[in-house]
């Protein structure tokens, strides 16, 4: 049995700064928080202890750990960091009016070539680090084919994506173990 983890950075960074507000009473709820643009602006997950939360004691069961996000300027450190701690890096740029582009879609790609390529239904486990309603069809695609797909997020992940996944992990109760 072995686990492939994938992580939507910008979505586990912005979203654990709205749960970080709400926790730190800047913004009376979730939806609060969404609406009105609410961050915890010294909130900032530690990599180490993300890949720690996410892989366990036993390495040996985990067969790929990628984080996705953008391309940095040259003279950020922020992804060596990263790849340091032991995160496999896939880096896109962003698009002409800076938004971040590709990002879903190589998760999605990356899952899906694991699925078939390196995985056995029945025995692996795919975990998605997101919370992303678009992500829906390759979970059920996945769980269809016979693959256990946990969705690990903050509480407020989409209803859809927490329903479709075999299992749902809430960040929430760790806010303050994965701060830096």
């Amino acid at each position: 049995m072995a686990d492939f983890i994938y992580v939507d950075n910008s979505n586990l960074y912005i979203e654990g700064r709205r749960a970080s507000a709400v926790a730190q009473g800047l913004a009376p709820n979730i939806y609060d928080a969404m609406n009105n643009q609410v961050l915890d602006h010294g909130y900032t997950i530690s990599f180490g202890k993300l890949h720690e939360f996410l892989t366990g004691n036993d390495l040996s069961r985990i067969k790929r750990v990628a984080m996705f996000g953008s391309r940095p300027p040259p003279n950020d450190s922020i992804w060596a960091i990263a790849k340091k701690v032991g995160f496999e890096l896939h880096l896109e740029d962003r698009n002409a009016a800076n938004k971040e582009k590709k990002i879903d879609t190589g998760i999605v790609t990356l899952m899906m070539r694991d699925a078939y390529k390196n995985a056995t239904a029945g025995q692996d486990t795919f975990v998605l680090v997101a919370g992303d309603g678009d992500y829906v069809p390759t979970i059920t695609a996945l769980r269809g084919d016979g693959f256990t797909v946990e969705v690990v997020f903050w509480d407020h992940a989409g209803k859809e994506l927490r329903a479709t996944a075999s299992k749902f992990v809430s960040l929430n109760q760790f806010l303050d173990h994965l701060r830096l």
